[in-house]
């Protein structure tokens, strides 16, 4: 009969047995009650639903106008890319690097990893490097602020009401669902199940 895997304590370092749980149920350290991991039912699965979907509306939002300012009878609609653009025009290139990276870099990067982890184990296959892309991706995460963004463009759109009529484009809604999306993804992501596919692939 083989032992079940180890696990460490990320609080106390106590070395422990992994158990099944019910779905949905936790493990806790039986020193310190720290929160070891938790059954997350179909975690791959879901994960890639999730971010297939993203990725749908982070095409969108990077498509199609965030909104469109109505001023003396004139029209402006205002992109993403375009708001980076603008920023790098008037020199200010480090607001429109950290911008660029942040809202359009780092989530591209962050859901193409994704895919590439997810796809393969999902139609069974190990994707190639797949330990390094998943370091990459937990290095790369606390940059992508996508919801930072989001704050960003609430305060925005409330200053610009006073100055202008603003009608808010189809991308600020894919923006928030991307946000949502991307928060239920983070939710639903076990990495114990993607090391489970692994073994069960080889």
């Amino acid at each position: 009969m083989t032992a079940a895997p180890l696990i460490a304590c990320h609080e106390c370092d106590l070395l422990q047995h992994e158990t099944h749980l019910p779905p949905g149920g936790v493990a806790r350290c039986g020193r310190c009650g720290a929160k070891l991991y938790r059954s997350h039912p179909d975690s791959l699965d879901r994960t890639l639903a999730i971010t297939v979907a993203a990725a749908v509306l982070f095409a969108i939002a990077n498509s199609f106008p965030i909104l469109t300012l109505q001023l003396q009878g004139q029209g402006v609609a205002a992109t993403l890319y375009g708001a980076v653009t603008a920023l790098y025009d008037q020199d200010m290139t480090i607001v429109a690097a950290l911008v660029f990276v942040t809202t359009i870099l780092v989530p591209a990067i962050e859901l193409a990893m994704m895919m590439y982890m997810l796809l393969p184990l999902r139609l069974g296959h190990t994707p190639p490097g797949l330990a390094a892309v998943f370091r990459m991706l937990q290095s790369l995460k606390p940059w992508g602020m996508v919801e930072v963004f989001m704050l960003g463009i609430l305060v925005s759109l409330v200053k610009l009401s006073h100055l202008a009529a603003v009608e808010v484009g189809i991308a600020l809604w894919s923006f928030a669902c991307l946000m949502a999306l991307m928060a239920a993804g983070a939710a639903t992501f076990d990495p114990r199940d993607i090391w489970a596919r692994v073994e069960i692939a080889r």
